[in-house]
């Protein structure tokens, strides 16, 4: 799912881009709806890096679920085409200073939290910004509106969130803050929290209405 949202980004903004997929079905997705030529492979293979012409790549970005199909992907684009960058997704954080260590732009679920709390991204409705475990919870932004009575001046410990659903976040006016349960939520307030999938409707019902 990554790979797909990237692919389709990058094209939309100009960029030639190649994709190496062992499914399929996601290839002959993305053959329909993106413009970005789709190989039918895997990226740990020196033929299908080959075939996709990665020696004329600027970077080289490994996003599967499993760090170590990233790491080879990775390894092999920078030893064996000479990529001059690559960058992988990985899905466990202690990872993270192994791909370092070996010249790989290592991306982690907490570093990515940590930009969007910086960089604030993205206003308004729930939006989901980036999945986790292959697809079971998710990154998600909120605003709280100025009708938010159930929410609005509560502690939100007494909000009844979702059990699968915590805030890791909020942004009021300049400050980004680190929400406990005695903190009170304010109209106004952008929330980032982390939640499963199925309970993104229910906790925006819980802290807009």
């Amino acid at each position: 799912m990554v790979g797909s949202f990237l692919a389709k980004d990058l094209t939309q903004k100009g960029h030639s881009v190649v994709v190496i997929e062992k499914d399929p079905q996601i290839c002959e997705r993305l053959a329909r709806t993106t413009e970005a030529m789709v190989i039918n492979g895997d990226a740990c293979d020196y033929r299908y890096q080959e075939e996709a012409r990665v020696d004329r790549a600027d970077v080289f970005a490994a996003v599967t679920g499993d760090d170590d199909d990233n790491l080879v992907a990775c390894q092999l684009a920078k030893t064996s085409f000479n990529v001059p960058r690559a960058v992988a997704r990985v899905n466990n954080p202690k990872n993270e200073r192994i791909f370092n260590l070996m010249g790989i732009d290592a991306i982690s679920s907490t570093t990515v939290i940590g930009h969007l709390i910086e960089e604030e991204t993205t206003v308004g409705d729930i939006i989901t910004l980036h999945l986790m475990r292959k697809g079971q919870f998710a990154i998600v932004e909120l605003d709280i509106p100025e009708n938010a009575k159930n929410s609005c001046s509560k502690p939100i410990k007494d909000l009844g969130l979702p059990k699968n659903s915590v805030l890791v976040a909020l942004i009021r006016d300049e400050e980004v803050l680190i929400p406990r349960g005695d903190h009170t939520l304010k109209c106004g307030d952008k929330v980032i929290a982390v939640t499963s999938v199925d309970q993104e409707i229910e906790l925006k019902e819980k802290l807009t209405k």
